[in-house]
Protein backbone atom coordinates (compact mmCIF):
# COMPACT_ATOMS: atom_id res chain seq x y z
CA UNK A 1 0.00 0.00 0.00
CA UNK A 2 2.69 2.05 0.14
CA UNK A 3 3.26 3.14 -3.37
CA UNK A 4 0.04 4.28 -3.24
CA UNK A 5 -0.17 6.55 0.09
CA UNK A 6 2.93 8.19 -1.92
CA UNK A 7 1.70 8.76 -5.08
CA UNK A 8 -1.68 10.82 -3.49
CA UNK A 9 0.74 13.21 -1.62
CA UNK A 10 2.17 15.16 -4.66
CA UNK A 11 -1.43 15.03 -5.99
CA UNK A 12 -2.86 17.21 -3.37
CA UNK A 13 0.10 19.77 -3.55
CA UNK A 14 -0.61 19.57 -7.24
CA UNK A 15 -4.36 20.37 -6.58
CA UNK A 16 -3.40 23.38 -4.27
CA UNK A 17 -0.93 24.36 -6.44
CA UNK A 18 -3.48 24.67 -9.05
CA UNK A 19 -5.72 26.57 -6.89
CA UNK A 20 -3.10 29.11 -6.01
CA UNK A 21 -2.53 29.93 -9.58
CA UNK A 22 -6.32 29.90 -10.10
CA UNK A 23 -6.71 32.72 -6.88
CA UNK A 24 -3.43 34.70 -8.17
CA UNK A 25 -4.77 34.92 -12.17
CA UNK A 26 -7.76 36.24 -10.51
CA UNK A 27 -6.89 38.73 -8.49
CA UNK A 28 -4.37 40.21 -11.55
CA UNK A 29 -7.14 40.13 -13.88
CA UNK A 30 -8.78 43.44 -12.81
CA UNK A 31 -5.66 45.38 -12.75
CA UNK A 32 -4.61 44.41 -15.79
CA UNK A 33 -7.55 44.30 -17.73
CA UNK A 34 -9.60 47.50 -16.60
CA UNK A 35 -12.49 46.79 -19.06
CA UNK A 36 -15.13 49.22 -17.10
CA UNK A 37 -12.84 51.86 -17.02
CA UNK A 38 -12.08 52.40 -20.56
CA UNK A 39 -15.39 51.67 -21.43
CA UNK A 40 -16.31 54.86 -24.29
CA UNK A 41 -18.18 57.71 -23.10
CA UNK A 42 -20.29 60.09 -25.00
CA UNK A 43 -22.92 62.92 -24.07
CA UNK A 44 -24.84 64.85 -26.82
CA UNK A 45 -26.42 68.10 -25.67
CA UNK A 46 -28.87 69.68 -27.92
CA UNK A 47 -29.91 73.38 -27.19
CA UNK A 48 -33.19 73.58 -29.34
CA UNK A 49 -32.94 76.35 -31.52
CA UNK A 50 -29.11 77.62 -30.87
CA UNK A 51 -28.48 79.44 -34.53
CA UNK A 52 -24.89 78.98 -35.04
CA UNK A 53 -23.64 82.61 -35.14
CA UNK A 54 -25.31 83.42 -31.32
CA UNK A 55 -22.03 82.42 -29.85
CA UNK A 56 -20.70 86.27 -31.32
CA UNK A 57 -23.92 87.88 -30.62
CA UNK A 58 -22.73 88.66 -26.69
CA UNK A 59 -20.01 87.30 -24.68
CA UNK A 60 -20.21 83.38 -24.32
CA UNK A 61 -17.25 82.49 -22.29
CA UNK A 62 -18.05 78.74 -21.90
CA UNK A 63 -18.62 78.05 -25.31
CA UNK A 64 -15.55 79.50 -25.90
CA UNK A 65 -13.66 77.79 -23.59
CA UNK A 66 -15.24 74.54 -25.32
CA UNK A 67 -13.81 75.80 -28.36
CA UNK A 68 -10.59 75.93 -27.32
CA UNK A 69 -10.84 72.41 -25.59
CA UNK A 70 -12.33 71.31 -28.63
CA UNK A 71 -13.56 71.40 -31.96
CA UNK A 72 -15.59 74.14 -33.38
CA UNK A 73 -17.53 73.02 -37.05
CA UNK A 74 -18.68 76.64 -38.34
CA UNK A 75 -21.75 75.35 -40.61
CA UNK A 76 -23.38 72.59 -40.46
CA UNK A 77 -26.18 71.63 -43.00
CA UNK A 78 -29.30 70.31 -41.11
CA UNK A 79 -32.00 68.81 -42.92
CA UNK A 80 -35.15 69.81 -44.52
CA UNK A 81 -37.51 70.26 -42.97
CA UNK A 82 -35.64 72.71 -40.47
CA UNK A 83 -37.76 71.57 -37.80
CA UNK A 84 -37.43 70.29 -34.40
CA UNK A 85 -38.29 66.45 -34.67
CA UNK A 86 -37.00 66.12 -37.72
CA UNK A 87 -33.47 66.89 -36.89
CA UNK A 88 -33.27 65.55 -33.81
CA UNK A 89 -34.18 62.36 -35.70
CA UNK A 90 -31.69 63.08 -38.11
CA UNK A 91 -29.24 62.94 -35.11
CA UNK A 92 -29.75 59.91 -33.88
CA UNK A 93 -30.41 57.97 -37.33
CA UNK A 94 -28.09 59.48 -39.69
CA UNK A 95 -31.06 59.65 -42.26
CA UNK A 96 -32.78 62.59 -44.36
CA UNK A 97 -36.48 63.14 -42.84
CA UNK A 98 -38.07 61.40 -46.17
CA UNK A 99 -36.31 57.84 -45.09
CA UNK A 100 -36.86 58.11 -41.40
CA UNK A 101 -40.16 59.04 -41.38
CA UNK A 102 -40.33 62.18 -38.80
CA UNK A 103 -40.71 64.06 -41.95
CA UNK A 104 -42.54 67.34 -39.39
CA UNK A 105 -43.56 68.48 -36.29
CA UNK A 106 -47.39 68.08 -37.46
CA UNK A 107 -47.97 64.62 -39.50
CA UNK A 108 -50.79 62.80 -41.22
CA UNK A 109 -50.12 59.15 -42.19
CA UNK A 110 -52.49 58.42 -44.97
CA UNK A 111 -51.96 54.85 -44.64
CA UNK A 112 -52.51 54.21 -40.83
CA UNK A 113 -54.89 57.24 -41.42
CA UNK A 114 -53.84 58.64 -38.17
CA UNK A 115 -52.45 61.61 -37.13
CA UNK A 116 -48.79 62.95 -35.39
CA UNK A 117 -48.71 66.23 -33.37
CA UNK A 118 -45.50 67.24 -30.88
CA UNK A 119 -47.87 69.38 -29.01
CA UNK A 120 -50.35 65.84 -28.73
CA UNK A 121 -49.99 62.63 -27.10
CA UNK A 122 -49.90 61.19 -30.59
CA UNK A 123 -46.00 61.48 -29.96
CA UNK A 124 -46.60 58.14 -28.16
CA UNK A 125 -47.19 56.27 -31.25
CA UNK A 126 -44.58 54.07 -32.07
CA UNK A 127 -45.56 53.08 -35.77
CA UNK A 128 -44.46 57.38 -36.59
CA UNK A 129 -41.10 56.12 -35.64
CA UNK A 130 -40.01 52.95 -36.26
CA UNK A 131 -39.26 53.31 -39.92
CA UNK A 132 -36.14 54.07 -38.13
CA UNK A 133 -33.57 52.91 -35.69
CA UNK A 134 -32.34 54.99 -33.49
CA UNK A 135 -28.38 54.79 -31.93
CA UNK A 136 -29.66 54.20 -28.30
CA UNK A 137 -31.75 51.01 -29.30
CA UNK A 138 -28.52 49.69 -31.00
CA UNK A 139 -26.07 50.93 -28.37
CA UNK A 140 -28.02 48.81 -26.04
CA UNK A 141 -28.68 45.51 -28.42
CA UNK A 142 -24.86 45.56 -28.39
CA UNK A 143 -25.16 45.28 -24.77
CA UNK A 144 -24.32 48.94 -23.31
CA UNK A 145 -26.66 51.12 -21.62
CA UNK A 146 -28.30 54.39 -22.40
CA UNK A 147 -29.62 57.23 -20.53
CA UNK A 148 -31.93 60.06 -22.39
CA UNK A 149 -33.59 63.43 -20.65
CA UNK A 150 -35.87 64.65 -22.45
CA UNK A 151 -34.45 64.30 -25.65
CA UNK A 152 -37.32 63.78 -28.19
CA UNK A 153 -38.30 60.27 -28.85
CA UNK A 154 -36.73 58.91 -26.33
CA UNK A 155 -39.68 58.25 -24.17
CA UNK A 156 -41.51 56.34 -26.37
CA UNK A 157 -40.93 52.52 -27.49
CA UNK A 158 -38.92 52.05 -30.24
CA UNK A 159 -39.07 48.58 -31.59
CA UNK A 160 -39.90 47.66 -28.31
CA UNK A 161 -37.11 49.34 -26.87
CA UNK A 162 -36.98 52.62 -24.27
CA UNK A 163 -33.09 53.59 -23.63
CA UNK A 164 -32.12 52.06 -20.04
CA UNK A 165 -33.00 55.39 -18.07
CA UNK A 166 -34.92 58.19 -19.52
CA UNK A 167 -36.94 60.96 -18.13
CA UNK A 168 -40.44 61.61 -19.82
CA UNK A 169 -40.94 64.50 -21.20
CA UNK A 170 -41.59 67.37 -18.96
CA UNK A 171 -40.61 71.06 -19.68
CA UNK A 172 -41.16 72.10 -15.89
CA UNK A 173 -37.41 70.04 -15.22
CA UNK A 174 -34.94 72.48 -14.91
CA UNK A 175 -31.70 71.80 -16.60
CA UNK A 176 -29.88 71.29 -13.61
CA UNK A 177 -32.33 68.31 -12.48
CA UNK A 178 -31.51 67.34 -16.06
CA UNK A 179 -27.87 67.18 -15.45
CA UNK A 180 -27.78 65.61 -12.24
CA UNK A 181 -29.91 62.36 -13.73
CA UNK A 182 -27.37 62.08 -16.49
CA UNK A 183 -24.27 62.38 -14.16
CA UNK A 184 -25.97 60.11 -11.59
CA UNK A 185 -26.64 57.32 -14.66
CA UNK A 186 -23.01 57.88 -15.92
CA UNK A 187 -21.11 57.51 -12.57
CA UNK A 188 -23.40 54.30 -11.05
CA UNK A 189 -22.19 50.85 -10.85
CA UNK A 190 -23.68 49.75 -13.84
CA UNK A 191 -23.27 52.98 -15.34
CA UNK A 192 -24.66 54.21 -18.86
CA UNK A 193 -21.80 54.80 -21.94
CA UNK A 194 -24.29 57.19 -23.99
CA UNK A 195 -26.66 60.08 -22.88
CA UNK A 196 -28.89 62.42 -24.49
CA UNK A 197 -29.49 65.55 -23.09
CA UNK A 198 -32.08 68.41 -24.31
CA UNK A 199 -33.35 71.61 -23.26
CA UNK A 200 -35.89 73.60 -24.68
CA UNK A 201 -34.61 77.06 -25.23
CA UNK A 202 -32.90 79.49 -27.07
CA UNK A 203 -35.71 78.13 -29.17
CA UNK A 204 -38.67 79.15 -27.20
CA UNK A 205 -37.82 82.92 -26.51
CA UNK A 206 -36.60 83.22 -30.14
CA UNK A 207 -40.06 82.46 -31.43
CA UNK A 208 -41.41 85.16 -29.18
CA UNK A 209 -38.40 88.06 -29.82
CA UNK A 210 -37.24 86.76 -32.78
CA UNK A 211 -33.52 85.93 -33.51
CA UNK A 212 -32.37 89.75 -34.51
CA UNK A 213 -34.06 91.22 -31.10
CA UNK A 214 -31.28 92.81 -28.47
CA UNK A 215 -33.36 91.17 -26.01
CA UNK A 216 -31.86 88.22 -27.32
CA UNK A 217 -28.90 88.46 -25.66
CA UNK A 218 -30.15 87.80 -22.25
CA UNK A 219 -31.16 84.43 -23.21
CA UNK A 220 -28.17 83.68 -25.22
CA UNK A 221 -25.78 84.57 -22.02
CA UNK A 222 -28.20 82.18 -19.97
CA UNK A 223 -27.27 78.79 -22.31
CA UNK A 224 -23.99 80.17 -21.81
CA UNK A 225 -24.00 79.80 -17.98
CA UNK A 226 -25.64 76.54 -18.46
CA UNK A 227 -22.89 75.09 -20.55
CA UNK A 228 -20.80 76.11 -17.96
CA UNK A 229 -22.07 74.37 -14.97
CA UNK A 230 -22.79 70.93 -17.58
CA UNK A 231 -18.93 71.37 -17.70
CA UNK A 232 -18.34 72.26 -14.21
CA UNK A 233 -20.83 69.18 -13.21
CA UNK A 234 -18.48 66.81 -15.20
CA UNK A 235 -15.22 67.91 -13.75
CA UNK A 236 -16.58 67.30 -9.94
CA UNK A 237 -17.95 63.78 -11.13
CA UNK A 238 -14.41 63.08 -12.37
CA UNK A 239 -16.03 62.83 -15.83
CA UNK A 240 -14.25 65.33 -17.67
CA UNK A 241 -10.90 63.97 -18.94
CA UNK A 242 -12.63 60.35 -20.04
CA UNK A 243 -16.18 61.68 -21.12
CA UNK A 244 -16.69 62.37 -25.28
CA UNK A 245 -19.48 65.79 -24.97
CA UNK A 246 -20.78 67.32 -28.31
CA UNK A 247 -22.99 70.36 -28.40
CA UNK A 248 -24.98 71.04 -30.86
CA UNK A 249 -29.19 71.86 -31.75
CA UNK A 250 -31.63 70.95 -34.63
CA UNK A 251 -31.97 74.52 -36.19
CA UNK A 252 -31.25 78.05 -36.15
CA UNK A 253 -34.21 80.97 -36.72
CA UNK A 254 -35.16 83.57 -39.17
CA UNK A 255 -36.71 87.06 -37.62
CA UNK A 256 -40.34 87.30 -39.31
CA UNK A 257 -42.84 90.50 -39.64
CA UNK A 258 -45.84 91.71 -39.92
CA UNK A 259 -45.03 93.16 -43.24
CA UNK A 260 -44.10 90.31 -44.87
CA UNK A 261 -47.26 87.63 -44.38
CA UNK A 262 -48.64 85.31 -48.05
CA UNK A 263 -52.70 84.82 -47.27
CA UNK A 264 -53.80 81.93 -48.57
CA UNK A 265 -57.17 82.67 -48.53
CA UNK A 266 -56.38 85.45 -50.84
CA UNK A 267 -56.00 82.60 -53.31
CA UNK A 268 -58.00 79.96 -52.88
CA UNK A 269 -61.04 78.59 -51.07
CA UNK A 270 -59.54 76.66 -47.50
CA UNK A 271 -62.69 74.14 -47.96
CA UNK A 272 -60.59 72.75 -50.68
CA UNK A 273 -57.75 71.76 -48.46
CA UNK A 274 -56.49 71.10 -45.01
CA UNK A 275 -53.40 72.43 -43.59
CA UNK A 276 -51.13 69.22 -41.66
CA UNK A 277 -48.11 71.04 -41.09
CA UNK A 278 -47.64 74.75 -40.76
CA UNK A 279 -45.45 77.74 -41.89
CA UNK A 280 -42.91 78.25 -43.23
CA UNK A 281 -42.73 74.96 -45.15
CA UNK A 282 -46.83 74.38 -45.06
CA UNK A 283 -48.17 70.79 -45.84
CA UNK A 284 -51.36 70.51 -47.38
CA UNK A 285 -53.72 68.28 -48.06
CA UNK A 286 -56.02 68.71 -50.76
CA UNK A 287 -59.41 67.32 -50.46
CA UNK A 288 -60.46 64.50 -52.69
CA UNK A 289 -59.91 65.48 -56.45
CA UNK A 290 -59.22 68.65 -55.72
CA UNK A 291 -55.26 68.19 -56.24
CA UNK A 292 -54.92 70.04 -59.27
CA UNK A 293 -57.64 72.98 -58.22
CA UNK A 294 -55.74 73.57 -55.24
CA UNK A 295 -52.00 73.48 -57.09
CA UNK A 296 -52.84 75.69 -59.73
CA UNK A 297 -54.61 78.28 -57.62
CA UNK A 298 -51.45 79.07 -55.72
CA UNK A 299 -48.39 77.37 -58.13
CA UNK A 300 -48.08 81.05 -59.19
CA UNK A 301 -50.12 82.99 -56.38
CA UNK A 302 -47.04 84.90 -54.94
CA UNK A 303 -43.54 85.80 -55.16
CA UNK A 304 -42.09 84.56 -52.25
CA UNK A 305 -43.79 81.18 -51.85
CA UNK A 306 -42.63 78.53 -54.03
CA UNK A 307 -44.91 75.64 -54.45
CA UNK A 308 -44.08 72.07 -55.19
CA UNK A 309 -46.64 69.21 -55.90
CA UNK A 310 -44.88 66.28 -53.86
CA UNK A 311 -43.33 64.87 -57.40
CA UNK A 312 -41.64 68.01 -58.34
CA UNK A 313 -40.09 68.86 -54.88
CA UNK A 314 -36.04 69.34 -55.62
CA UNK A 315 -34.23 65.76 -55.22
CA UNK A 316 -31.27 67.79 -53.01
CA UNK A 317 -34.40 68.46 -49.78
CA UNK A 318 -34.48 64.11 -50.04
CA UNK A 319 -38.11 65.36 -48.92
CA UNK A 320 -40.57 63.45 -51.38
CA UNK A 321 -39.87 59.78 -50.80
CA UNK A 322 -42.16 58.85 -47.92
CA UNK A 323 -45.94 58.27 -47.70
CA UNK A 324 -46.29 61.06 -44.82
CA UNK A 325 -44.87 63.92 -47.08
CA UNK A 326 -48.30 65.30 -48.56
CA UNK A 327 -49.50 66.07 -51.90
CA UNK A 328 -48.50 69.51 -52.23
CA UNK A 329 -45.91 71.53 -50.28
CA UNK A 330 -46.01 75.47 -50.29
CA UNK A 331 -42.60 77.01 -49.01
CA UNK A 332 -41.91 80.65 -47.92
CA UNK A 333 -38.46 82.62 -48.31
CA UNK A 334 -36.47 83.37 -45.55
CA UNK A 335 -38.69 85.99 -43.19
CA UNK A 336 -41.53 85.06 -44.61
CA UNK A 337 -44.98 83.62 -43.57
CA UNK A 338 -47.55 81.57 -44.80
CA UNK A 339 -51.03 82.23 -43.16
CA UNK A 340 -54.73 81.56 -43.93
CA UNK A 341 -55.18 85.68 -43.43
CA UNK A 342 -53.95 88.28 -41.32
CA UNK A 343 -55.87 87.02 -38.67
CA UNK A 344 -53.88 84.25 -37.83
CA UNK A 345 -51.43 83.52 -35.16
CA UNK A 346 -47.58 84.10 -36.28
CA UNK A 347 -44.75 84.41 -34.37
CA UNK A 348 -41.34 86.63 -34.87
CA UNK A 349 -39.33 84.15 -35.38
CA UNK A 350 -39.70 81.10 -36.98
CA UNK A 351 -37.80 78.08 -38.81
CA UNK A 352 -38.29 75.39 -41.04
CA UNK A 353 -37.14 77.46 -44.20
CA UNK A 354 -34.66 75.45 -47.10
CA UNK A 355 -32.17 74.20 -45.48
CA UNK A 356 -29.33 75.55 -47.72
CA UNK A 357 -29.71 79.06 -45.81
CA UNK A 358 -27.42 80.23 -43.23
CA UNK A 359 -30.04 81.35 -40.43
CA UNK A 360 -31.21 77.56 -40.57
CA UNK A 361 -28.02 76.23 -39.54
CA UNK A 362 -27.42 75.11 -35.66
CA UNK A 363 -24.22 75.43 -33.57
CA UNK A 364 -21.71 72.58 -33.51
CA UNK A 365 -18.73 72.19 -30.60
CA UNK A 366 -17.07 68.75 -29.43
CA UNK A 367 -14.46 68.19 -26.94
CA UNK A 368 -13.19 65.32 -24.76
CA UNK A 369 -10.52 62.82 -25.41
CA UNK A 370 -11.50 61.83 -29.25
CA UNK A 371 -11.15 65.14 -30.47
CA UNK A 372 -8.54 67.45 -31.62
CA UNK A 373 -7.85 70.74 -29.37
CA UNK A 374 -8.35 74.44 -30.51
CA UNK A 375 -9.15 73.05 -33.62
CA UNK A 376 -11.98 74.51 -36.51
CA UNK A 377 -13.72 72.72 -39.60
CA UNK A 378 -15.58 74.37 -42.32
CA UNK A 379 -17.98 72.61 -42.71
CA UNK A 380 -20.14 69.31 -42.18
CA UNK A 381 -23.90 67.72 -42.57
CA UNK A 382 -26.05 67.14 -39.87
CA UNK A 383 -26.36 63.65 -40.88
CA UNK A 384 -22.38 62.79 -40.27
CA UNK A 385 -23.12 63.22 -36.88
CA UNK A 386 -24.55 59.68 -36.32
CA UNK A 387 -21.73 57.82 -37.63
CA UNK A 388 -19.46 59.64 -35.70
CA UNK A 389 -21.30 58.95 -32.60
CA UNK A 390 -21.14 55.20 -33.71
CA UNK A 391 -17.46 55.20 -33.92
CA UNK A 392 -17.06 57.06 -30.54
CA UNK A 393 -19.34 54.73 -28.80
CA UNK A 394 -17.51 51.24 -30.75
CA UNK A 395 -20.71 49.94 -32.09
CA UNK A 396 -21.82 49.06 -35.53
CA UNK A 397 -23.76 51.83 -37.58
CA UNK A 398 -27.11 51.19 -39.17
CA UNK A 399 -26.81 52.16 -43.05
CA UNK A 400 -27.83 56.11 -42.98
CA UNK A 401 -26.94 59.28 -45.31
CA UNK A 402 -23.82 60.21 -43.49
CA UNK A 403 -20.32 60.10 -43.89
CA UNK A 404 -17.84 59.16 -41.01
CA UNK A 405 -15.39 60.07 -43.69
CA UNK A 406 -16.34 63.46 -43.91
CA UNK A 407 -15.80 63.76 -40.27
CA UNK A 408 -13.00 61.80 -39.28
CA UNK A 409 -10.77 65.06 -39.26
CA UNK A 410 -12.08 66.32 -36.04
CA UNK A 411 -10.88 63.18 -34.16
CA UNK A 412 -7.28 63.41 -32.34
CA UNK A 413 -4.46 61.76 -33.90
CA UNK A 414 -3.55 60.18 -30.74
CA UNK A 415 -5.92 56.70 -28.94
CA UNK A 416 -8.82 57.84 -27.67
CA UNK A 417 -10.22 58.45 -24.50
CA UNK A 418 -6.64 59.73 -23.13
CA UNK A 419 -6.56 63.25 -23.56
CA UNK A 420 -3.59 64.32 -21.40
CA UNK A 421 0.21 62.12 -22.27
CA UNK A 422 0.49 61.94 -18.35
CA UNK A 423 -2.47 59.74 -17.69
CA UNK A 424 -1.85 58.17 -20.64
CA UNK A 425 1.44 57.00 -19.37
CA UNK A 426 0.40 56.55 -15.97
CA UNK A 427 -2.34 53.87 -17.21
CA UNK A 428 0.15 52.06 -19.26
CA UNK A 429 2.57 51.56 -16.69
CA UNK A 430 -0.08 50.14 -14.41
CA UNK A 431 -1.22 48.21 -17.31
CA UNK A 432 2.19 46.18 -17.52
CA UNK A 433 3.13 46.12 -14.15
CA UNK A 434 0.04 44.74 -13.67
CA UNK A 435 0.65 42.09 -16.56
CA UNK A 436 4.06 41.39 -15.60
CA UNK A 437 3.29 40.48 -12.16
CA UNK A 438 0.78 38.41 -12.67
CA UNK A 439 2.74 36.72 -15.55
CA UNK A 440 5.92 36.30 -13.05
CA UNK A 441 3.54 34.76 -10.53
CA UNK A 442 1.66 32.43 -12.89
CA UNK A 443 5.10 31.07 -14.14
CA UNK A 444 6.36 30.79 -10.55
CA UNK A 445 3.39 28.93 -9.43
CA UNK A 446 3.32 26.75 -12.72
CA UNK A 447 7.30 25.93 -12.13
CA UNK A 448 6.08 25.19 -8.64
CA UNK A 449 4.01 22.64 -9.87
CA UNK A 450 5.55 20.66 -12.58
CA UNK A 451 8.58 20.30 -10.32
CA UNK A 452 6.02 18.71 -7.91
CA UNK A 453 4.71 16.43 -10.29
CA UNK A 454 8.06 15.84 -11.69
CA UNK A 455 9.42 14.97 -8.05
CA UNK A 456 6.56 12.99 -7.23
CA UNK A 457 6.65 10.46 -10.39
CA UNK A 458 10.55 9.91 -9.84
CA UNK A 459 9.79 8.99 -6.31
CA UNK A 460 6.86 6.73 -6.92
CA UNK A 461 9.23 5.07 -9.32
CA UNK A 462 11.58 3.94 -7.11
CA UNK A 463 9.41 2.50 -4.96
CA UNK A 464 6.96 0.60 -7.31
CA UNK A 465 7.96 0.80 -11.38
CA UNK A 466 4.52 -0.62 -12.56
CA UNK A 467 2.59 2.93 -11.15
CA UNK A 468 4.40 4.37 -14.34
CA UNK A 469 1.37 3.24 -16.55
CA UNK A 470 -1.56 4.52 -13.98
CA UNK A 471 -2.72 7.86 -13.58
CA UNK A 472 -1.58 10.17 -11.04
CA UNK A 473 -4.91 10.89 -9.11
CA UNK A 474 -6.62 6.81 -10.10
CA UNK A 475 -6.62 4.85 -7.08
Amino acid sequence: MLPQKRGRIPSRIAVNCYGTVLAVCLLFLPTAFPLQQDQPRVLLVSFDGFRWDYIYRVSTPNFHYAMKNGVHVKQVTNVFITKTYPNHYTMVTGLYAESHGIVANEMYDPILNETFSMNKMEIYNSKFWEEASPIWVTNQMEGHKSGAAMWPGTDVKIHGVLPTYYMPYNESVSFEDRVARLIDWFTSEEPINFGLLYWEQPDEMGHILGPENPLMGPIISDIDKKLGYLMSELKKAKLWDVINVIITSDHGMSQSSSERLIELDQYVDRELYNVIDYSPAVAILPKEGKLDEVYEALANAHPNMTVYKKEQIPNRLHYKHNSKIQPILALADKGWEIVHNKSDHFLLGNHGYDNILPEMHPIFLAFGPAFRRNATKEAMNATDLYPLLCHLLGINPLPNNGSFNDVKDILAEVVPRQPYPEARETESYAYFIGISLGSILVLFFLFVFVKHLTCSQINTMHVQHTEIAQPLLQD
